[in-house]
């Protein structure tokens, strides 16, 4: 899908398709709590592991995350584009309740 701007991006990501809420939780969890695996965040989030990995290639192939290591334990991180965008995450956070404003 071909995007307008960032912003069309991030809402369509977090809050314009299915599972918005659940690529949220990721992201913040991870801003929150650094690189982590996506055993890590099944375990924390108490979500099935498919469903994690299905965000995750999500947020991958939309260059929100970025991925290190080996196949198996690899780590997800925040890419510099997310990072970059960090104002407008907070923004879509706050108005999903995800953060206090």
């Amino acid at each position: 899908m071909q995007f307008k701007s960032e912003d069309h991006l991030f809402w369509w990501i977090f809050v314009g398709s299915k599972g918005g809420k659940m690529r949220l939780k990721i992201i913040k969890l991870i801003i929150e709590q650094g690189p982590l695996n996506a055993n890590q965040i099944s375990k924390i989030l108490n979500v099935n592991y498919r469903t994690v990995m299905h965000h995750l290639s999500v947020l991958i192939d939309n260059n929100l995350l970025i991925s290190e290591g080996p196949r198996y334990g690899q780590i997800y991180s925040p890419s510099k584009f997310l990072i970059q965008n960090k104002l407008l995450l907070n923004k879509i956070m706050c108005e999903n309740g995800e953060i206090k404003c």
